[in-house]
């Protein structure tokens, strides 16, 4: 069963159009389907539109929790083995995802979308240009195209992970450290034509913040090397400082007071002290997170006896 899962915020004017689309698409894969709205307490008349609509089941949300916990919502009502993510804008095309599953079905456990040709703004594509290369560098795992909404992937490898902060942008990294099959897969991309877009600065911002998030508790990089690495590092400079102080007054150039390269030492010696200390405390969390939900930091996807 395929379950379409797609949270809709102030999309009046798109939802209809929308759900006659993924219905229409649905029809062409033969299989039995479901598709799930989350309406997440807008200000305009999406729920009224989506009342009218059917087949579909309507999640209310009490008040604005955000796309990332809207589709946390969604995917854990969904009853299909086989889940699908897509924004309601009408950006992303409901016509790719029989293609996407006539993809899943040769062998992979999730296809992602890539919008080779995106039709948004200039500094949408640098923002998402530098957000993907940032990712990649972060997490080890690549993809073109990480933020892309429309995605596919059989639910088992979502696990037990919630989805909350921006955590939706990486989904495809929690599903590849929880060991499924990924394949990347060129997807239409329409230009916004109704409604207002929901991203800014400030939400990319935070994506940056649950990518790290992400990094530590599903990837395999423990906090206290990575903080050690970088107070390591601001301790060389520092020590690198104090060695030009030293011999600045040695050779009788300029006295302590003159430079401002005592000030430089005992910046990078605390800044240093301190991310060693975060370190430290991100480490003794993430093994009480783990501790406490009786959980690992893998994914075991078979056992077999022979």
């Amino acid at each position: 069963m395929i379950s379409v899962v797609f949270p809709a915020y102030n999309e009046e004017k798109n939802v209809e159009e929308l759900h006659k689309r993924i219905l229409s698409a649905l029809q062409k894969t033969g299989e039995e389907f479901e598709i799930i709205a989350v309406e997440n307490a807008s200000k305009d008349a999406t729920y009224q539109k989506l009342k009218n609509l059917s087949p579909i089941k309507i999640i209310r949300i009490g008040y604005n929790i955000g796309q990332t916990a809207a589709l946390d919502a969604g995917i854990r009502a969904a009853r299909g083995d086989i889940v699908v993510t897509i924004d309601a804008d009408l950006q992303n095309d409901p016509d790719d995802i029989p293609r996407m599953f006539a993809k899943l079905k040769e062998g992979y456990d999730a296809v992602v979308g890539w919008r080779v040709e995106r039709n948004d703004s200039p500094w949408r594509k640098v923002f998402s240009a530098s957000a993907n290369w940032l990712t990649r560098t972060v997490l080890g795992f690549r993809l073109h195209d990480y933020a892309c909404a429309l995605k596919m992937f059989r639910k088992e490898f979502l696990g037990s992970t919630r989805l909350y902060g921006e955590m939706h942008v990486f989904l495809a990294a929690i599903l590849y450290y929880h060991g499924a099959k990924i394949v990347e897969m060129p997807v239409r991309h329409h230009a916004r034509s109704q409604g207002f877009s929901k991203h800014n600065f400030v939400k990319g911002t935070k994506d940056i913040a649950d990518l790290f998030t992400i990094k530590f508790l599903m990837g395999t990089s423990r906090p206290l090397l990575v903080f050690g690495t970088t107070s390591f590092f601001f301790w060389v400079l520092g020590g690198a400082a104090f060695i030009v102080a030293i011999a600045l007054k040695i050779m009788g150039l300029r006295d302590f007071a003159e430079t401002p390269l005592p000030i430089v030492v005992a910046f990078f010696g605390v800044t240093g002290l301190m991310l060693l200390m975060m370190g430290f405390l991100a480490e003794f969390m993430l093994r009480v997170y783990y501790e406490t939900k009786n959980s690992t930091p893998y994914a075991i996807r078979s056992v077999e006896e022979h």
